[in-house]
């Protein structure tokens, strides 16, 4: 399995994407056959993607609040 990055093109009344001839190479991939492809649309916010979004009821305040007083040492 191979991971590339490429861009989506319009080709007539529909889309394609270009694959490296070294990509297919690498894979013995040839001419006619079938293949599977996984999208993912990149987006321009890496933390987020990576580490998801977290929503909260409860205001930040509150959260900073609850989580210094578990830090705070009696």
């Amino acid at each position: 399995m191979i991971e590339l990055s490429t861009k989506l093109r319009k080709w007539g009344n529909s889309f394609g994407i270009v694959v490296p001839i070294r990509a297919l190479q690498e894979e013995n991939v040839k001419e006619g056959e079938e293949v599977t492809i996984f999208m993912k649309k990149k987006r321009g916010n890496t933390l987020r993607e990576t580490f998801g979004t977290y929503k909260s009821k409860k205001p930040t305040e509150k959260l900073m609040k609850e989580i210094d007083k578990e830090l705070t040492y009696d």
